[in-house]
């Protein structure tokens, strides 16, 4: 049953209304519209102009609307007289094809047509660092090894436990909370949903950790790695797929090897397949290869991996198998698209399971210690532009995710590479300034 935005401003005296997308770069756009005024914005959506934004239009394009998915409305705990509601963009009354949200419910309109229903989680690390961006907030946090410090955790009580308790109150099923393994960095769980709403929750989650770290004076993000020699935050992602009812998972066999079911294994062989790929969306930036191809931090372990295999109940390899009926992708970074980042998945997992793709050898050692021993095995991208090659030459891949969507990523990426690359940089001037 579809919420009405009006009766839901009268039930819950809410004054305004966030009708909010997220852009090809991961911004998050919004237009702050007063309850009075929301019915017709429901019907009509709330006017951006798209090029004004990170996605690949241009001045002369009409107004791009962004009409608010009323299921997805959340009031803000913080804030109890706005609500946020996620929104899919249109154009000349069609779907804007390049728009991450609109990407990722084609997508998971495709897998339900094959009976499947696609259920995710994912592990959305963070640190919490002074305003200025230069430091970790807490000047105490110094241990080697910080990851599940109760110190640590408790001087910033006040931040984690205000985010918990709006899960809570939010019904996420939100279930722990810890120090992470770089100083200043911690992650909060909450329960598995189908592949959009977790979506949704995930980009509201980045937009409510950023809000009450400020409110307490602190600064949150989810940078892959902000701090050299610390690890990195990633973004794990837990992956299950379930029959069209939503009640049976499909991945599920215990009969088969780590209790994961031939259909389970053909999606985990079409992530293997494209993973070089896919590292395009799921480590979107520059910065993000920093942490996939790190020397061993300050902890003795990136926690990330840089090749393409998978294991059992094993954390140095790129996929692991927890326990039956799951797999956790670890691949993923803070800078991943929290739409795109789902999208991907249910793309490659789709071409996987039509294509009966093989997952290739399991591997059980420690890829930190003893990764120089495994042959044949690929590498993934040593940078963005690697791996926006590596997306580009990805046929199946591209059309799986759309054309225009797959044009346009490509197009701002690149352009993004190019800043990059043409910025003179410190390195350079230590490095050449008297060769």
């Amino acid at each position: 049953m579809t919420v009405d935005l009006t009766e839901f401003a009268r039930a819950k005296n809410v004054k305004y209304f966030m009708i909010s997308y997220t852009d090809l770069f991961s911004g998050q756009r919004a237009k702050l519209v007063p309850a009075q005024a929301i019915s017709d914005m429901q019907k009509d959506g709330a006017g951006f102009a798209g090029f004004a934004t990170s996605l690949d239009l241009t001045p002369a394009h009409p107004d791009m609307l962004a009409v608010p998915d009323p299921n997805s409305v959340i009031q803000l705990p913080w804030k109890p007289d706005v609500a946020w509601v996620a929104a899919n963009c249109i154009m000349d009354d069609k779907e804007v094809d390049q728009a991450p949200r609109n990407t990722l419910k084609r997508l998971i309109a495709e897998a339900a047509n094959d009976g499947m229903h696609v259920k995710t989680g994912v592990e959305a690390e963070f640190f919490l660092i002074s305003p200025d961006g230069k430091t970790i907030s807490d000047e105490y946090d110094t241990a080697a090894k910080p990851c599940y410090d109760q110190q640590a955790l408790m001087r910033r009580y006040d931040v984690i436990a205000e985010i918990c308790d709006h899960m809570l109150a939010l019904g996420w099923g939100a279930y722990q909370n810890d120090h992470e393994d770089a100083n200043g960095q911690f992650e909060m769980n909450w329960a598995f949903d189908d592949a959009l709403a977790t979506a949704d929750k995930h980009s509201f989650f980045k937009f409510m950790v950023k809000s009450i770290a400020e409110k307490h004076g602190l600064r949150a993000t989810f940078m892959p790695k902000p701090f050299q020699g610390l690890t990195g935050n990633g973004c794990h992602a837990h992956i299950s797929v379930w029959d069209k009812t939503g009640k049976t998972n499909v991945f599920a066999d215990n009969s088969m090897e780590l209790g994961l079911s031939a259909k389970g294994k053909n999606f985990l062989g079409g992530i293997m397949k494209h993973a070089s790929a896919l590292a395009a969306i799921t480590n979107p930036t520059v910065n993000s290869y920093k942490r996939i191809n790190a020397p061993r931090t300050i902890s003795g372990a990136t926690w990330a991996p840089n090749t393409v295999t998978w294991t059992g109940n094993n954390r140095t390899h790129m996929v692991r198998v927890p326990g039956p009926g799951r797999f956790e992708l670890r691949l993923p970074d803070g800078a991943a698209n929290p739409y795109l980042l789902q999208a991907v998945i249910i793309a490659a997992g789709l071409d996987g399971i039509r294509s009966k793709a093989d997952p290739g050898r399991r591997y059980d050692i420690d890829m930190y210690q003893h990764g120089h021993t495994v042959e044949g095995a690929p590498k993934l991208p040593l940078n963005l532009l690697d791996a926006l090659r590596e997306f580009d030459n990805d046929k199946s891949l591209k059309t799986a995710l759309g054309e225009e969507f797959s044009s346009a990523y490509l197009k701002l990426k690149h352009q993004e590479w190019n800043s990059y690359a043409s910025h003179f940089t410190q390195w350079e001037r230590d490095h050449t300034l008297d060769i």
